[in-house]
């Protein structure tokens, strides 16, 4: 597609408004801007005879073109010999007495003089005069009645009259709603008087309301016989031109966008339009995408004559304008041109008489955007930087919003001391209001100044941290250069500590522990507590790799909550060694004390960001304290949801996921981890980063539960989760869920395998806890299955033991009942029956019904059917519940073997819902719209819409309006 650029003058080359141009008008005069037909109509008005006496009243809004409209007739006019006396109303005198009679006539008798004779004309030339006078004694000597001021008015005005004998009289005043009050009643009069006379009166008028004197101007335009209003062409119009020059009408964004650089003004339109046309462009959205900064040639011109034509200071006001852009205030253009307020007035004043500027309430505006383009394409760019730069003072001085001083600030001279500063204040702004990228822009440019080391640095690290959100290997890089400038503590922490966050993140585990140690190395005979909460970070992600465990697990040992010498590093470290007591499974009790300590202001604190917190909540359930774990992640998703960070909403999503896990809350699990995925995916993070491993893992465990075996296997494929794994602590997990998909699956020697592997792993890290991963009670489950029920007893007895040392009742009750199937016959039995008991009371509602439904199923094999269908009914109950639908599934096997005939699963209805669909469901009957459900879920729109679809097809509704009912008749009592 051709470029419209190619046919741009050269910025400051505008168009000429030549001899030729519109009836020989002069090089330099205001260009007549698209009027030709009300020219037209207005000449055969004036030629025809019964427009001897004719009033004509010219209206329309600012920058409408009535003034040039006005000089143009006025210029044909004269050419046919008539006299003509002119007047111009300013506003800033509109308090001077008969200030436009005074215009009219004074000049038309500069120097001459005047006797006795000219004061006592008589016939038609007497009428005349009284007519035209401003006084009502006429003839007869009016410096006996009104003074030498009167007779000096008197003298001019019959001197005109003896002119007007000559021809007819023209008299025209522009902008009359300026006009002073004298001289609006003496029009009054003369409109009134003038009917036998040889006198057109032709008046341009604005909006009535700006008039000093409305009420008077209101009584004068009405008896205007004739009236011509201006206006810009709206649509259907703009449509007739683009379709008179192009044989078309256009495309719906060409037209839009053709109307709104030019304003309607239709020289504009014309000029635009035809340039279009001879590039050889079509009128289409195409076309209309090109049109921002574009003006063509002549445009250029004519509006640079305008404004050359309008004043001494109209061009400085005029470029000023137009680099600030929008709508300035006057006293911001005053400071950034240095000219007092009130010449910037005069310039606007003089800027809208030519139809450039419209005012408002003390600021002013181009009247569309191409004059707006079109003066700034003619600032020099030396001129520009300057103008950008003292904007920007002036709008810091006056307190304007940071990102409109920083719009300036970036355009500003290289070499201003106060730049840099400016600069990184508003990118921390834009990093506040969510803006990451404006702030890149803004830290770059602020980069680009001569800085000293320690300036330099700072912006550095925090380009740094604003690139994470979109360009990690690019953020890592100035996040190394600005730790390598810094020499400041406190801010050598802050970037160590997010430098080895971004290298762990693209899995350079071994460069970021590197990054912490060696910078925790610098500052521990400087700054003890900071090199400490290095260390705390060095230790927590040393643990997540095997490689790595090893060497920081002895200092993980000798590390205690005295070691901190402040509140800011007390939290994590307690993070950390609540992390440590659950790993080490010695003291429930005291691992959550420190648990709660650390997570005083959250599992997110915006004052210390890092995953130690949300380790933290994630092992807390493995210390019974699963339902004051989802406390903390239920705040973390929602305050995530209210800073509108989409990462931090994934991560803490994914927290709660889990936690809903172990407490056996199967569909709002997998709710979560879908969630999570999805947001994850929004934004880019790659598959195999370890927060979107652990929400797919979660996801499949969550399946497995529901008994979507295939499923489950699908999402573990799609993510390469199905092959050996690397030493990350996250895999171990993978291993103990892929050991459950193959259990479920009927594979209990691969299940077996993975489950010893996740003990391994777990062992190497010295984890001894038996609740964060219960392996070996999984593993002997397998072994059942194989027969080999020494080897199964061996590791649930094992478990057993750890658990009964944790005493967090949850592991007790699940080895026990590893434990008891292991065993079989009447101990077993037995053991079944305490792990029912011990677990009744504790949140993990899904180890509970499966304990219930084995022992229901013991029972039934036992003979004691009464027995065993009270508890396989519980057990269908607890796990329909919570959507474990495995667990539901065996036991009404069971009751049906029992001789129930009990009822089976359903796909429709709100049963049949994903958790995910079931939430989007949810909040589109509370009323939200689809954009806000995905904005609320931080997902897309296209999400949403699949899921709504796949609702109503479940529920057998066609739409938003059955939703509230199919929900409330499925899940009501």
């Amino acid at each position: 597609m051709p470029d419209l650029s190619a046919r741009k003058s050269t910025p400051g080359t505008l168009p000429s408004g030549g001899a030729d141009a519109h009836h020989g008008r002069r090089r330099g005069d205001p260009v007549l801007i698209g009027r030709e037909r009300e020219l037209d109509a207005l000449d055969e008005l004036l030629r025809q005879e019964s427009a001897h006496r004719a009033f004509i009243l010219i209206q329309g809004e600012s920058g409408g073109g009535k003034t040039a409209l006005l000089r143009e007739v006025l210029r044909r006019a004269r050419r046919r010999g008539e006299t003509v006396l002119s007047a111009w109303a300013d506003p800033l005198e509109h308090e001077v007495e008969f200030g436009i009679v005074r215009q009219l006539f004074e000049p038309v008798v500069h120097g001459a003089a005047t006797d006795g004779r000219d004061r006592l004309l008589e016939g038609p030339a007497a009428r005349a005069a009284r007519a035209l006078s401003p006084y009502t004694s006429v003839p007869g000597d009016p410096a006996a009645e009104h003074g030498p001021e009167a007779a000096t008015l008197n003298g001019l005005y019959w001197l005109a009259v003896k002119l007007a004998t000559r021809g007819r009289l023209v008299v025209a005043i522009d902008d009359l709603q300026w006009a002073d009050r004298a001289s609006l009643q003496w029009l009054q009069t003369l409109l009134r008087r003038a009917d036998d006379l040889p006198v057109v009166v032709i008046a341009t008028v604005g909006p009535t309301e700006a008039s000093p004197d409305p009420d008077v101007l209101t009584r004068v335009v009405a008896l205007f016989r004739h009236r011509l209003a201006l206006t810009t062409l709206g649509g259907v119009a703009v449509a007739a031109v683009i379709e008179e020059i192009f044989g078309v009408a256009g495309d719906e964004d060409f037209r839009d966008a053709v109307r709104a650089a030019t304003g309607g003004n239709p020289f504009l339109l014309h000029t635009l339009l035809g340039s279009i046309r001879t590039a050889g462009l079509k009128p289409d959205a195409e076309t209309a995408a090109q049109l921002a900064r574009y003006v063509p040639s002549d445009a250029g011109r004519a509006v640079q004559l305008l404004v050359k034509a309008a004043g001494p200071h109209a061009q400085a006001v005029a470029q000023a304008s137009a680099v600030l852009g929008g709508t300035p205030t006057l006293d911001l253009v005053a400071g950034v041109t240095g000219l007092a307020e009130s010449a910037v007035l005069d310039a606007v004043h003089a800027l809208e008489r030519a139809g450039l500027m419209s005012r408002g309430d003390h600021v002013a505006s181009f009247v569309c955007p191409m004059i707006r383009v079109a003066v700034a394409n003619d600032v020099l760019p030396s001129t520009r930087q300057d103008v950008n730069a003292r904007a920007a003072q002036v709008m810091l001085s006056h307190g304007m919003p940071m990102e409109q001083v920083a719009a300036h600030a970036l355009q500003a001279p290289l070499g201003l001391r106060w730049i840099p500063d400016l600069l990184r204040r508003a990118a921390a702004h834009a990093v506040r209001q969510g803006a990451p990228g404006r702030a890149l822009v803004l830290l770059r440019r602020a980069l680009r100044e001569p800085l000293g080391d320690d300036v330099r640095a700072t912006l550095l690290i925090e380009l740094g941290e604003a690139g994470l959100a979109s360009s990690v290997p690019a953020a890592v890089r100035h996040l190394g250069q600005g730790l390598d400038l810094s020499r400041d503590p406190a801010e050598r922490t802050a970037a160590a500590r997010r430098l080895a966050g971004a290298l762990c993140a693209l899995d350079r585990y071994p460069e970021g522990l590197d990054v912490l140690r060696r910078t925790a190395d610098s500052l521990r005979g400087i700054d003890p507590a900071r090199a400490l909460r290095l260390e705390i970070d060095l230790v927590y992600a040393g643990l997540h790799e095997a490689t790595s465990a090893p060497a920081v697990v002895p200092r993980l040992m000798t590390l205690q909550i005295s070691d901190a010498s402040g509140a800011a590093v007390e939290r994590p470290l307690a993070a950390l060694l609540g992390l440590r007591e659950i790993m080490l499974g010695e003291s429930p009790a005291e691992a959550v004390a420190l648990v709660r300590r650390a997570l005083s202001h959250g599992m997110n604190p915006p004052d210390d960001e890092s995953f130690v917190y949300s380790g933290a909540v994630l092992f807390l359930g493995s210390a019974g304290e699963t339902e004051l774990a989802l406390g903390y992640a239920d705040a973390a998703v929602e305050e995530a949801r209210t800073r509108g960070s989409a990462f931090t909403f994934a991560h803490s999503c994914i927290i709660r996921a889990c936690v809903y896990g172990q407490l056996g809350r199967v569909l709002d699990c997998q709710a979560d981890a879908e969630a999570a995925l999805e947001t994850l995916r929004e934004i880019g993070v790659d598959p195999h980063h370890a927060h979107s491993i652990l929400a797919t893992a979660t996801l499949a465990d969550s399946l497995v539960k529901q008994g979507r075996v295939a499923e489950a296997q699908s999402v573990l494929e799609r993510n390469g989760l199905t092959t050996e794994m690397n030493g990350h602590w996250v895999n171990d997990y993978v291993y103990l869920v892929r050991g459950q998909l193959r259990l479920a699956q009927g594979h209990p020697a691969a299940a077996i395998t993975d489950f010893r592997t996740c003990g391994e792993r777990t062992e190497a890290r010295n984890m001894r806890c038996p609740w964060i991963y219960p392996w070996r009670s999984e593993a002997a489950l397998a072994h059942v299955l194989l027969g080999e029920m020494e080897s199964a007893q061996a590791l649930a007895q094992e478990e057993l033991a750890l658990a009964r040392r944790w005493s967090v009742p949850e592991a007790v009750g699940v080895a026990l009942r590893a434990l008891a199937i292991a065993t079989g016959g009447t101990e077993g039995l037995g053991m079944l029956r305490e792990a029912v008991r011990t677990l009744e009371g504790t949140p993990a509602r899904f180890r509970h019904a499966q304990a219930l439904g084995d022992l229901g199923a013991q029972l039934r094999r036992a003979g004691r059917v009464a027995q065993a269908r009270g508890h396989l009914k519980e057990a269908v109950t607890i796990a329909h519940r919570h959507g474990a639908a495995l667990v539901a599934d065996r036991a009404l096997e069971e009751l049906r073997a029992a001789g129930d005939r009990p009822r089976t699963r359903t796909f429709q209805g709100v049963e049949a819902l994903t958790p995910t669909e079931r939430r989007v469901a949810g909040l589109a009957a509370k009323g939200m719209t689809n954009r806000e459900i995905a904005q609320h879920l931080f997902v897309g729109l296209r999400t949403v819409e699949v899921h709504l679809t796949n609702v109503y097809g479940k529920l057998g509704i066609d739409g938003r309006p059955g939703l509230v009912e199919a929900l409330t008749a499925e899940t009501g009592p």
